[in-house]
């Protein structure tokens, strides 16, 4: 089973942007050296703590810096943008680096009403979220005969998209377009027993060749990996902490890993419990052990795996122990 790699280009405290897309390119270039097929990263506006927001460009730097990885989009926030910019900015890549990029589109705004106005775009736009995503194939894939639109680069190159979401409503539109799925089940599970089925029992298949014959699901995990299990439940509190200082409306840079997580409020603990479900966490064979139980439970297609570890160092070598895993699982 493929897995692949969800970065969030974290910038953790004490650190900058520089260092953190340094980081995501150290990342990278590791991951393209062990078995990982994917690299994805996603957008996110006005979070001092994510550096990915202008995807595309980090997209593509990644891609020049790696050589067999597929690296692209998990995800591009269609709303944000027009379909004909996108297919532009993808058919580039596509054009550049060749049959190595992905497009993950996602119905979500990537930022709040203050990011919409700054864009120049309104909430309701997300209402044209399908026509926008089948206008959006129809630049990356062959000339209609009585297009008066073209995207160059773009047509012709039939970048991959992917469906991405968290509800019953990305997962209906995935298997209404037939196109593969992947679920934010890393940090937004909720939906996941429900919409797998909908999606899987609803496929109907697209009939391009850049689209799957049948249901394609990427289940999205958090892996945090290391010698112990102690080692790795402290790295995993700077992800706790991060997430509950979003949810109170305080995101920040990634914080540091500490053993005191008092400012984390019983409420706040149950949401990102709750929220955080969908991980492994531990040494390598607890790692190994819940992600088999994962990959029982929901028989993904392809696994993605994403840790928000302070440590650049101590993230690399999560991932490296989750490649060893995983190759062994797949023994």
């Amino acid at each position: 089973m493929r897995y692949s790699i969800l970065d969030l280009a974290p910038v953790p405290e004490g650190s900058t942007t520089a260092e953190a897309i340094a980081s995501s390119v150290a990342l990278a270039q590791m991951a393209d050296g062990l078995n990982y097929h994917r690299y994805w990263l996603a957008e996110h506006h006005n979070m001092i703590g994510i550096a990915s927001a202008a995807t595309s460009v980090m997209i593509g730097h990644i891609a020049a810096h790696t050589s067999r990885i597929r690296v692209g989009a998990g995800g591009i926030m269609l709303p944000n943008h027009s379909p004909l910019s996108i297919a532009e900015q993808f058919g580039t890549l596509a054009t550049i680096h060749g049959d190595r990029i992905d497009l993950g589109l996602g119905r979500a705004p990537g930022g709040d009403g203050a990011v919409f106005r700054a864009l120049r775009k309104t909430p309701d736009m997300a209402e044209n979220f399908p026509h926008d995503v089948l206008e959006l194939i129809s630049y990356l894939g062959d000339a209609a005969p009585d297009a008066t639109v073209l995207a160059h680069p773009g047509q012709g190159t039939h970048v991959p998209v992917w469906m991405l979401g968290s509800s019953l409503f990305g997962a209906q539109l995935a298997a209404v377009l037939g196109l593969p799925y992947a679920f934010a089940s890393h940090f937004a599970p909720g939906a996941l027993d429900e919409a797998l089925p909908l999606y899987r029992d609803r496929f109907e298949p697209a009939g391009r060749a850049d689209a799957p014959d049948g249901p394609h699901f990427m289940l999205a995990v958090n892996v945090i990996a290391a010698e112990t299990d102690e080692d790795a439940d402290y790295l995993q509190s700077s992800q706790k902490l991060a997430f509950a200082r979003l949810r109170s409306g305080k995101p920040g840079k990634l914080p540091a890993p500490t053993r005191d997580l008092s400012e984390i409020t019983p409420p706040l603990e149950r949401m990102v419990g709750q929220a955080l479900r969908v991980s492994a966490v531990g040494n390598p064979a607890t790692v190994r052990t819940q992600l088999a139980q994962l990959i029982d439970q929901y028989k993904p297609d392809e696994l993605i795996l994403t840790g928000q570890i302070h440590d650049p160092e101590a993230r690399r070598n999560s991932f490296r122990i989750a490649a060893e895993v995983l190759d062994e699982i797949g023994k």
